[in-house]
């Protein structure tokens, strides 16, 4: 037999229940989620940072990071707006590896996805209640964005996943705003028919119901570099990769547009502390095209407490167990540049 059902997981409602947001919360959501929707708008203009670990592997070094992120939002509060990343699942581009807390709750332990949604779910509130952030996670499986779609600030739709359909269907019907990555073979049609899908209403099958969306106006682009044929990375956010960009939404009748530029993976070819030098190129570019400068709404940014990676078993504390990311010192530096810079 080549698939085993193991079990039935929890419906949204129920983990929602056993997992509830207080009214204060949930008016702290709605103000961030307008406040976010304002800079895609334009009618904001701070600067978003979506910024945070590859992975979320661990709620004690999460929430660790986060508390720090918020003590370094309000030195830059009048500039920039942060979403820290609390990425809870992790694609993976053969299938093996760890996928991320969703699966594994425990990195070291066999996967168990019902304990992984709850673990998911409570992360997140943890952070809003502490911190006073509502975060970014990625949207790995279409069907698990219900049981966080009344907490999430920010979803971003994978390299990997950005031309499948039901991807593209499911953000139609997101409230918050969605980044379509470029796919990993650098195709930006690719990645703007992704928008168009999005932002266009739908019907379809979610959750073994029948879904109607109206369209997502907030669905944007994230250019994040790309590969060839040989597997070699090249970068796609130099000043005349972001032009090019803004010709091409100006061309399309697109909703607000906008460009999130992931200063990590392809562009950075994984050399994690060159995220420093290309933040602040992207800056240099948005200084000399006003174009470029309506364009580009925020980066996203690799970092977390301790600089680079660990293998899973290593046990070192705040350092990724996926991709590098910059350490503490290093990010609240870049942060407070960024600020100085804009």
């Amino acid at each position: 037999m080549p698939m085993t059902l193991i079990r039935e997981l929890p419906r949204p409602s129920a983990i929602k229940e056993e997992f509830a947001l207080s009214p204060e919360l949930t008016t702290i959501k709605a103000e961030r989620d307008e406040e976010i929707k304002r800079i895609f708008r334009g009618e904001s203009d701070k600067f978003l940072l979506i910024i945070g670990p590859c992975s979320a592997d661990s709620e004690e070094s999460v929430i660790d990071y986060i508390t720090r992120l918020r003590e370094l939002q309000e030195k830059v509060k009048e500039k920039v707006f942060i979403i820290p990343r609390i990425y809870t699942g992790k694609p993976r581009t053969t299938g093996d590896g760890y996928k991320g807390m969703l699966h594994q709750p425990n990195p070291t332990a066999m996967p168990d996805l019902a304990a992984g949604i709850a673990a998911v779910r409570n992360l997140h509130i943890k952070a809003l209640a502490e911190t006073g952030f509502t975060a970014a996670d990625e949207m790995l499986y279409p069907e698990n964005y219900s049981y966080l779609d009344d907490i999430l600030a920010y979803v971003a739709v994978g390299a990997r996943s950005v031309e499948n359909q039901q991807h593209r269907l499911v953000s139609s019907g997101v409230s918050i705003p969605v980044g379509m990555k470029n796919p990993t073979s650098g195709d930006i049609s690719v990645m703007m028919n992704a928008i168009t899908a999005a932002q266009h209403a739908h019907a379809f099958i979610y959750r073994a119901s029948e879904a109607k969306s109206d369209g997502n106006p907030y669905a944007h682009a994230i250019l994040r570099g790309y590969v060839n044929e040989r597997g070699q990375s090249f970068p796609n956010y130099h000043y005349e990769d972001l032009y090019r960009l803004a010709q091409i939404y100006a061309e399309k009748n697109l909703q607000n547009p906008a460009l999130i530029v992931d200063t990590n993976h392809s562009n950075s070819g994984k050399q994690y502390l060159e995220q420093i030098r290309i933040s602040k190129e992207i800056l240099h570019s948005m200084r000399h095209s006003e174009d470029i400068k309506k364009l580009v709404k925020g980066l996203m940014i690799e970092s977390y407490i301790e600089d680079g990676s660990q293998k899973i078993g290593e046990n070192i504390y705040g350092k990724s167990i996926t991709d590098p990311c910059l350490g503490w010192e290093k990010s609240e530096r870049l942060v407070l540049d960024i600020a100085e810079l804009l």
